[in-house]
């Protein structure tokens, strides 16, 4: 209960993953190709095991399920979900992601018995004028899109973005976006692995034929009013850059030291994006870098950091 909870990563080979999860952020994946690391997840298609302390060998969601467990490792907020509310990914994108839409949580009760899919990017890493997609040009309809689609020409109506290092972008359900090439993300997002491709840059899978659309489901979610922005974080110090209505997330840039300490309300996930340090908890010390994610269970109390590091901070 006292000390931070450690896991081992789910490695994911899609088609446009590259190198950057092991040459950038020490990961030892299997693969010669890496699209995904799944740091913190309960999440069915892809369960952590914990790699340290009192639970080791037990998955995340194996704690999750133990009511008295729950609350104290993750507090008093999540005493009535039904799973393990957030699923945190590295993500390395060495070509383009398919434009997509996760549905919102009422969408998907109804047509898929499973939530929504909200969620941020924090980009790590980029190549110059790298670029996303968020949204599509403004006066844009469904009808519009569904004719696009057929006509083979929805690059045109795209909403693009060009990103740097540092920025911070939230995309609400319904968002229509895709992850382009040359960029390595954190993302955070709901526990749910909800995607409907509406395009796939007209390409073919590992068995040589085009990856599965959903387009009728990916009209029905769409929100063509929503066009995300790209947002500079901070240099230095702490401060919040996602405050939603399912999951907070703040930057933390530690220069020597930083002290802070949970509270019995909610656990904290934190991923290290930048730099090495040390973590200090009850006494035990911890070695940090930057590709490392934790939780600090909610009734952990004070911790330290100390180094030069960047951390996110998120919490429901």
């Amino acid at each position: 209960m006292y000390e931070p909870i450690f896991m081992k990563p789910v490695f994911k080979d899609y088609i446009w993953g590259g190198t950057n999860l092991k040459e950038k952020l020490n990961k030892h994946t299997p693969y010669e190709k890496t699209a995904e690391s799944w740091e913190i997840s309960a999440n069915a298609n892809g369960k952590n095991v914990i790699s340290n302390g009192e639970y080791e060998g037990k998955t995340l969601d194996d704690l999750f399920e133990n009511k008295e467990i729950r609350k104290r490792i993750f507090g008093a907020k999540t005493e009535n979900l039904d799973r393990f509310p957030l699923l945190v990914k590295f993500i390395d994108a060495e070509s383009n992601l398919s434009v997509q839409v996760h549905p919102d949580n009422d969408y998907a009760k109804k047509e898929e018995h499973d939530i929504g899919k909200t969620e941020m990017w924090y980009i790590m890493d980029c190549r110059p004028n790298s670029k996303i997609v968020c949204g599509v040009k403004q006066d844009i309809t469904k009808e519009d899109i569904k004719k696009y689609i057929q006509g083979n020409k929805i690059e045109e109506i795209l909403n693009y973005i060009t990103v740097k290092k540092g920025d911070a972008i939230y995309i609400p359900s319904g968002t229509l976006h895709a992850i382009m090439k040359g960029i390595l993300i954190c993302e955070i997002q709901q526990n749910s692995d909800l995607t409907y491709r509406v395009y796939d840059w007209n390409r073919s899978g590992k068995d040589g034929k085009p990856r599965e659309l959903h387009i009728s489901k990916a009209i029905d979610v769409i929100n063509v009013t929503t066009n995300p922005k790209a947002n500079s974080t901070n240099t230095e110090g702490e401060k919040n850059i996602v405050n939603g209505d399912f999951f907070k997330t703040n930057k933390v840039v530690v220069d020597e030291k930083y002290t802070d300490e949970t509270n019995k309300e909610s656990f904290y996930i934190i991923n290290v994006i930048e730099g090495s340090g040390r973590l200090i908890v009850s006494n035990k010390e911890y070695d940090i870098k930057i590709g490392d994610s934790f939780i600090l269970p909610a009734s952990i109390g004070r911790y330290e950091i100390n180094g030069r590091i960047q951390l996110l901070k998120t919490w429901i």
